[in-house]
């Protein structure tokens, strides 16, 4: 049964009352937890209340599927009414539980086309590099950061965890839609990039505290466990650190990033 509301198309598989999801949407969904599959079609999934809710009210990003509980559409009938047609799938818990990727799902799953933003800009403005950040929820908790410190754009390494991964996805709770996350051979981008400086976070360079605000750069952040890679050494123009008061061996990633954006970004 198919049936036209407002703009929205309902498409309900109704079977005693409920949906029935067939095999066919199952096994996409399952295939998107690859990334070969989400680069070939361009889509991604996030799942949850909060973050799926925010990426239908992003403008840059078009919902294609949306899988949810009665419960949900009942309390969020605004959230989905909105320009965009995408198709609205009311399902049980048990069909929700075969498509998500969470340990325990959460009332609502999205399909979304990944965002479209505007060319890149690096002058007059604080960029982030990643340099082989591989942990996913390393990963989506700098994208957080980013868009916490108002950073519209990161460059990763190819060896950098992928964006679009659910845990990513996840952890980086809506902020993909505001910061611009692209995967680029970064001994190459700085050498065809060389005017704004590099900022590298390294366990010996200036103390963080020495620095005054900064108005453009790129900050350099290293991999969890062996921080910059050797060959992007030479491009860093400033070695940032932060002083260690204690007995820990490092700082988080993302903990340390933090800490340096705060400081360094002119407010």
């Amino acid at each position: 049964m198919v049936k036209q509301c407002k703009p929205i198309l309902w498409y309900l598989f109704v079977t005693n009352g409920l949906s029935m999801l067939l095999k066919s949407q199952v096994k996409y969904i399952q295939s998107l937890g690859h990334k070969k599959f989400r680069d070939t079609e361009q889509v991604f999934v996030a799942e949850g209340p909060k973050l799926t809710g925010e990426l239908l009210q992003a403008k840059n990003i078009r919902p294609l599927q949306v899988y949810a509980l009665q419960e949900w559409v009942d309390k969020n009938l605004a959230a989905v009414e909105r320009k965009d047609v995408f198709e609205l799938h009311i399902v049980r818990e048990q069909e929700l539980s075969r498509i998500s990727f969470l340990t325990k799902p959460n009332q609502v799953l999205g399909l979304f086309k990944k965002p479209s933003f505007p060319p890149i800009q690096l002058e007059h403005r604080i960029s982030l590099a990643l340099d082989g950040i591989q942990d996913p929820g390393n990963l989506g908790t700098l994208v957080r950061i980013a868009d916490w410190f108002a950073i519209e754009q990161i460059i990763c390494s190819e060896e950098t965890a992928d964006l679009f991964n659910p845990k990513v996805v996840q952890s980086s709770m809506g902020s993909l839609a505001r910061v611009q996350v692209l995967h680029k051979d970064l001994k190459r981008f700085f050498s065809e990039h060389a005017k704004p400086p590099v900022y590298g976070m390294l366990l010996q360079g200036t103390a963080l505290q020495s620095m005054g605000k900064i108005e453009e750069g790129i900050i350099l952040v290293g991999n969890e466990s062996k921080g910059i890679s050797e060959e992007l050494l030479p491009f860093v123009k400033h070695r940032v650190t932060i002083p260690r008061l204690g007995h820990a061996e490092s700082l988080n990633a993302a903990v340390a990033t933090g800490i340096v954006l705060s400081h360094i970004i002119s407010t």
